[in-house]
Parts: structure tokens; C-alpha cells; sequence
């Protein structure tokens, strides 16, 4: 999950979504707030290897308080957005699985660009439900899924924490293209030839942490555990060279400008 190209390339839409949306006759001040740091993510889906990448996350809000986002959500753009209900596009980047990155020669899969839509519902004032689907334009190709829901416990601005649950879902072209192993892959490798189908991939649990030292200057962070499951877990590959537990976190500095404060 290539977050930071996702966040540098959906503001300007960010920017002009939230502005269009904001129609009412005395607007309030626009508020922003940009963290910058370093993530660790799995060098591909199954890997048991970490990569670092950056972390960049943007929000906008002309509410006193901005808009929960958990740490490992998609990229998205809020098109409806109440109190208790958003909806919009989402977008996410899978990096690439090149042979040179594992210990046997798989089959490769390039750079996943992926476009969809999410959902927030928010289910009381501190449980949040969300749920994403996302069709692959380049790389795997595939239709992916991710459910969540989250606790989330605040002090408007000056401190965050939410934990829960979450389940990822693949259909059987993106499981097949990360996890299975075709005739061409098995004479190479040595491994069974294996064709995994759909459903659900993984079940784990993410948490995020934010505090605010003063107005401007914050630290932000997240972290987050899964499992695969299914036919995922009992892939050839992730046997092999890989590991059925996946992990990913990550810290940065966030700055919050503009607005009347």
C-alpha cells in the first residue's frame, strides 16, 4: 500500500471536493492537516519480508474537529459527507512482486492501481463501520475488498486512539496472481501446482493513535496485523518463502495549519 502517491495525488480533488461541498452561507475557516513519516508494509501480499515507505496522509475540515480516518484505510474523497454517513471514491496502490524480491521464481505482478468506492457508517458516537471495493486497473487486475469496524475514542482534536477488527476479501484472479502457482511457476520452482478461488483472504486488527502537543504540531500512528486465511494461507508460496502473518505500522509528524486559529 503505496500510501504517500495516493495522498499527494488525491489532493487537488481533495481540495476541490471539500470546497465544492462547502455551500452553506457563513463557511467556517478551512483547517488542514498534513502528517508526514515512515511506514513498514509486506514487501508484497504473503511476504515474510517488511519494506519501509513513506507515510503522508492529508485531511481537510471546516468542523471543529476533523474526521476520523483509521491508519489503514484507502486513499478516498468524502463526495457525501454527514455526521453519521460518507460515501465516495477510493483509490489504493499494490506494489509490485518481482522475482528478485523473493526466494524462488514466482510469477510476477506488476504495480496494482486500484479505483473503487467506500462507505462510512457511523453506528452511535464511537463505533464506526467501513467497507471498501476496489477493482484493479493494472497489475492483478482483480476485485479486492476490506471491511472494518472501529472504537474510536477522542478529545476533539487533542487525542485519538481506535482499535477493531478488520477482514479482507479477493476474488480468485487476485488470490491466483499472489498466491497460486500455475504449471509454468510449478516446473520452475518446484513447488505443487496450485489454484486458489475467491473469498475471504485475511482477519486481523489495526489501531491508531493520534495526539496534538499544541495546535500546530501533532505525532500520528498506526498499527495493524493479519492473518491469512482460506486458501491464501494454505498457498504454496506463503508456505514456502512466505508467512501467513502480515504486519504493518508506522509514525509521522502531522501539521495543522490554516483556518482561524
Amino acid at each position: 500500500m503505496i500510501k504517500a502517491l495516493l495522498a499527494t495525488a488525491a489532493l487537488p480533488a481533495l481540495l476541490l471536493a471539500t470546497g465544492a461541498a462547502a455551500q452553506d452561507e457563513t463557511p467556517q475557516p478551512r483547517r488542514y492537516r498534513v502528517a508526514l513519516g515512515p511506514q513498514v508494509v509486506p514487501s508484497y501480499p504473503g511476504a515474510d519480508k517488511m519494506i519501509v515507505t513513506p507515510l503522508i496522509e492529508v485531511s481537510s475540515t471546516r468542523l471543529e474537529e476533523f474526521r476520523y480516518k483509521s491508519g489503514d484505510q484507502s486513499a478516498g474523497i468524502a463526495l457525501v459527507n454527514t455526521p453519521r454517513f460518507a460515501i465516495g471514491p477510493s483509490f489504493n496502490i499494490e506494489g509490485s512482486r518481482r522475482r528478485k524480491e523473493t526466494d524462488l521464481p514466482v510469477d510476477e505482478v506488476g504495480i496494482s492501481v486500484e479505483a473503487g468506492a467506500f462507505a462510512d457508517v457511523w453506528l452511535g458516537s464511537s463505533i464506526r463501520a467501513r467497507g471498501e471495493i476496489r477493482q484493479g486497473i493494472t497489475g492483478h487486475k482483480a476485485l479486492v475488498g476490506n471491511v472494518s469496524l472501529d472504537y474510536v475514542a477522542r478529545d476533539g482534536d487533542k487525542w485519538l486512539f481506535s482499535l477493531g477488527p478488520r477482514v479482507t476479501l479477493s476474488d480468485s484472479k487476485y488470490q491466483r496472481a499472489y498466491f497460486g502457482v500455475n504449471t509454468n511457476a510449478a516446473a520452475r520452482t518446484g513447488l505443487p501446482v496450485y489454484s486458489p478461488g475467491g473469498g475471504l483472504q485475511a482477519a486481523g486488527a489495526a489501531a491508531t493513535a493520534l495526539y496534538q502537543f499544541d495546535e500546530r504540531w501533532g505525532i500520528y500512528g498506526f498499527a495493524k496485523y493479519d492473518r491469512l486465511v482460506q486458501d491464501a494461507a494454505d498457498s504454496p508460496i506463503v508456505r514456502s518463502i512466505g508467512s501467513r502473518n502480515q504486519f504493518s505500522g508506522g509514525a509521522a509528524l502531522t501539521f495543522t495549519f490554516g483556518g482561524s486559529r
